[in-house]
């Protein structure tokens, strides 16, 4: 049997023309917080305000740093200004006691009786004769 494996399972679908869902909710958004500034704040500080509400729409729906959306790396920088900075370090492991070395068992004494030490002297003598 075949099957048919999904591809590009991680693109979202366009639904709005050339627009995804997470994209129309920004603009939408930018553009009504725009207009409600328009109604309620005098001309001056509303074309400040109503800017940074698009510039903050069309960022949002359509900026990615290093590939990654804005709106991930602007919730990590509000996480990172609001989260303490103070870090301490602990040890992830206790500290383990070398082990001891294993002791080396002791060859047994060797006892010579008087016949080794005389076949150590004669073994020692015929060494003695190839080196001069």
């Amino acid at each position: 049997m075949r099957f048919e494996v999904p591809q590009f399972i991680d693109v979202e679908d366009k639904i709005f023309g050339p627009l995804t869902f997470k994209q129309f909710i920004y603009l939408i958004g930018g553009a009504g917080l725009a207009y409600v500034s328009y109604k309620l704040v005098p001309f001056p500080f509303w074309v400040i305000l109503s800017g940074a509400f698009v510039i903050a729409g069309l960022l949002l729906a359509f900026y990615k740093v290093n590939n990654r959306p804005f709106i991930e790396v602007a919730q990590n920088w509000v996480t990172f200004m609001i989260k303490g900075k103070l870090y301490i370090w602990e040890r992830s492991k206790p500290i383990l006691k070398k082990p001891e070395p294993a002791p080396v068992p002791k060859a047994p004494e060797k006892i010579y009786t008087e016949k080794t030490v005389t076949d150590l002297a004669q073994n020692l003598d015929i060494l003695d004769s190839y080196r001069q």
